[in-house]
């Protein structure tokens, strides 16, 4: 059913140009009907993974896309691996963790982004400039070729090539995974998570459910994280998306862990969109920093040297992912699956946008009887189920 992973040519991706931007201010009077009716076939707690959701509260793009998101800020995550000791290193990741949000949540209104078909996969990488990464301590910093021939950004040299790659791997439950790695920088993350999704009056609750692990192969660390939940509020006016909940980020080797809090708004007043963060040392359960403030917003960092520092999330400068052009890319690559409800969507035409969604999704659930007739499992391309988890089938730490 599937040839050896295809050869992704990196020489054929360019600059991503779609804007995350969603425009509309809510919702409209003839789609609170539809909403209407649906919430009156629900009920509280049930599970919404088999429910279908009307078009128009799509977002244009994959959930898959939707991850590598996750890394609209790649400088600060290969920074992680300059940190000159264990306590710096987990402290960047929770910096950069806590910025990892605020990107993929671009419009203020809360939009659903496509649910991945099985086998869909999605690609892309970042060139991230070698000046914007903190050198690892000082000695030997990275040696920028000085031909000023070659544009900046764009020479290998000055640059560190950060690739992703995610794929639908179970259809029931739901479950996405996504590699992501910088060889030069010997550091990688893989992350397997299954969303489940809860009707839950007038919000809709999306757990996601799995793990991730950032391994830094130069300290020999593994930094295992979850991922928080997600709330779609006010789902009949202005609905508009929070995250909620306690995520834990540990690392065996070192004795490092942090937790990170965010914390849903309180039915009366309070703040909404706030973030509060501790990293511990536990062999000595000492707190060695604190951080507080907004993920999509503003973040204040606490050492335990009584340094503070600000992380504005709004004025970090956003590295654009390179992504190949629809014309290149396979039948089941995100953007290529999904062109004509994306194209449909811009175009303002609800009807054509159903239409094509119905049709994947028939077609997926065609070729799913027929496997299960000819009980033929489904074998994902780029991931292998180990354990509770899916892992990458070519990680760095085995080339």
């Amino acid at each position: 059913q599937h040839s050896a992973s295809e050869l992704i040519l990196v020489e054929d991706e360019m600059t991503d140009t779609e804007d995350n931007e969603e425009e509309d201010l809510g919702v409209m009077d003839d789609q609170r009907s539809v909403i209407l009716h649906l919430i009156s076939q629900l009920k509280l707690g049930m599970d919404l993974t088999r429910v279908v959701l009307p078009t128009f509260i799509l977002e244009k793009r994959s959930l898959l896309e939707m991850y590598a998101n996750f890394m609209a800020h790649p400088d600060l995550f290969l920074s992680i691996a300059a940190g000159a000791t264990p306590e710096e290193r987990i402290i960047c990741f929770v910096e950069y963790y806590l910025t990892a949000f605020h990107e993929g949540r671009k419009g203020a209104v809360a939009k659903k982004p496509y649910n991945p078909i099985i086998g869909e996969t999605f690609h892309c990488s970042w060139d991230v400039p070698k000046d914007k990464v903190k050198a690892f301590r000082t000695n030997g910093a990275s040696t920028v070729s000085k031909d000023p021939t070659k544009e900046f950004g764009q020479d290998q040299s000055t640059c560190y090539k950060l690739r992703f790659v995610a794929e639908q791997v179970s259809h029931h439950p739901p479950v996405s995974c996504f590699y992501c790695e910088c060889k030069e920088k010997k550091m990688c993350v893989n992350a397997h998570v299954w969303t489940k999704s809860k009707f839950m009056g007038m919000s809709i609750g999306v757990s996601m459910v799995g793990e991730g692990v950032l391994y830094l192969m130069e300290h020999e660390e593994e930094y295992v994280f979850t991922l928080p939940s997600a709330y779609a509020r006010s789902i009949l006016t202005i609905p508009w998306v929070e995250l909620g909940g306690k995520v834990n980020i540990n690392c065996a080797r070192t004795g490092y862990s942090a937790t990170v809090t965010f914390h849903t708004k309180p039915f009366y007043g309070g703040k909404v969109h706030r973030v509060t963060a501790e990293v511990k040392h536990n062999p000595t359960n000492t707190i060695v920093c604190k951080a507080q403030g907004e993920w999509n917003g503003t973040l204040e960092f606490t050492y335990s040297n009584g340094e503070t520092k600000v992380i504005d999330t709004n004025k970090l400068p956003v590295i654009r992912k390179k992504i190949r052009p629809i014309a290149k890319q396979g039948p089941l690559e995100s953007r290529h699956l999904w062109q004509h409800v994306t194209n449909s969507l811009k175009e303002g035409n609800i009807d054509a946008a159903t239409e094509h969604k119905h049709r994947l999704e028939e077609r997926q659930r065609a070729e799913e009887r027929q496997r299960v007739a000819l009980t033929t499992p489904w074998k994902p391309k780029y991931f292998a189920k180990e354990g509770d988890g899916w892992l990458y089938l070519n990680p760095l730490w085995k080339t």
